[in-house]
């Protein structure tokens, strides 16, 4: 008896998924809990398992099919035999270009369109292009060599005089002679969704952000006094976002409106702190939740931004892993951005964006000093934060970061 496999719960308020990718093909021996295929959702992908060892009998639905929760897409037989050569996956690509050559030359758009107006056979001409491709210059040469000897026949002089050369530098790179100047390809659900979260925020909430800079040098000092003891100790690098995800949850605690939200006509303040950190995913930018950072240790803290960057890179996250945050931290500083405004992570009503650090001539007890510089941005909601309690916010997080003893002792 076959066992059906079926689109799993995927999450709250997520009632469908598109099928991204089989795993297992027709014919294919399973065991159990052996990813068989990839759900991609607005917010994830998810590797459905086998339930039961067996063989892979049926494919109810093809990759890009959109399905919904609870539908059946797949089937189980326990009792069968693996197929020796199981049934290959179709290349829809391939497919579409095995029939372009069948209907005729592989020839730029540019240049069919000059075979139609010269006249030229394409399957006369030869094709100088990458692979072969016949490119408009192919044709309009091929046309050339085709005209009446009398229209050859001109003075000498003016045969002798070179054709203008286009000078190298003036050709454009990748323009049509190497393929398409355009590419289109389907948005993915994630992207999508993401688009459609940044218009959101930048619609329904009020959006300012103010700025501040923080001297590195102690956290810098203190990160290079213990390093090796920490990793020897705990197992994980220590770095500099152990630092900001504890400073901020100080900063929040000591301004409670950026750690609440907006509901319908009230304010909702939250006495938990779950951090949100903006990290690149596989198929995008996602932000994975630190749950209850208050209660962490820097080692804790270290150890779970492993963790969840691991299973973004991977495409592992799983629902729970990115619902509930409270605050969002990003940190553009890793791709080398100086300053930006970072967009609000709905609902939340602040977001922290961290820097690059670069060492800028400062002063310090009236003297110039070189000093390890990063910008600070909290993106805010001005609904409900006021300037006055957001630059608060800031200030918080520069004394922490600029005395990270006061992490230490709570101050």
């Amino acid at each position: 008896m076959s066992t059906s496999i079926s689109v799993p719960t995927l999450g709250e308020s997520i009632t469908e998924a598109i099928v991204a990718r089989w795993l297992k093909q027709v014919g294919e021996a399973v065991e159990v809990d052996e990813p068989i295929v990839e759900l991609e959702t607005d917010k994830i992908t998810v590797e459905v398992p086998a339930p039961t060892a067996g063989v892979l009998t049926k494919q109810l639905a093809a990759e890009d099919d959109t399905v919904n929760v609870g539908d059946v897409i797949a089937e189980i037989d326990p009792d069968a035999e693996a197929s020796a050569s199981p049934k290959p996956k179709t290349d829809s690509k391939a497919e579409a270009k095995s029939e372009a050559k069948a209907s005729g030359p592989d020839a730029m758009p540019a240049a069919r369109a000059e075979a139609g107006r010269s006249g030229t056979d394409l399957s006369k001409v030869e094709g100088t292009g990458r692979g072969g491709r016949i490119l408009k210059e192919d044709v309009q040469r091929a046309a050339g060599g085709s005209k009446p000897a009398a229209q050859s026949s001109a003075p000498a002089k003016a045969e002798s005089k070179p054709a203008p050369k286009i000078p190298e530098k003036a050709v454009p790179r990748g323009g049509a002679s190497d393929g398409p100047r355009e590419e289109r390809v389907p948005m993915s659900r994630l992207r999508k969704r993401i688009a459609e979260n940044l218009v959101t925020a930048q619609q329904t909430a009020a959006i300012l952000t103010t700025f501040n800079e923080v001297d590195m040098s102690n956290v810098m000092a203190l990160r290079k006094k213990y390093k090796e003891r920490f990793v020897d100790k705990h197992g994980v690098k220590l770095g500099f976002m152990s630092f900001f995800v504890k400073a901020t949850v100080h900063a929040l605690q000591e301004v409670r409106g950026v750690n609440a939200r907006i509901e319908n006509d009230e304010i909702v303040y939250n006495n938990f702190w779950d951090i949100g950190v903006a990290v690149g995913g596989g198929k995008g930018l996602v932000v994975p939740v630190i749950r209850d950072a208050d209660r962490l240790s820097f080692a804790q803290v270290e150890s779970e931004i492993v963790r969840l960057a691991t299973l973004a890179k991977n495409n592992k996250l799983q629902i729970s892993d990115l619902t509930g945050g409270t605050f969002t931290i990003s940190n553009g500083g890793i791709y080398g951005s100086m300053l930006s405004t970072p967009i609000l992570n709905p609902p939340q009503s602040g977001i922290l964006g961290l820097h690059n650090i670069v060492e800028r001539p400062v002063a310090v007890d009236g003297q110039v000093e070189i000093r390890p510089i990063m910008y600070l941005a909290l993106s805010y909601d001005h609904r409900l934060v006021d300037g006055r309690e957001a630059v608060t916010f800031l200030i918080k997080i520069k004394e922490a970061i600029e005395d990270p003893e006061r992490l230490l002792l709570e101050l």
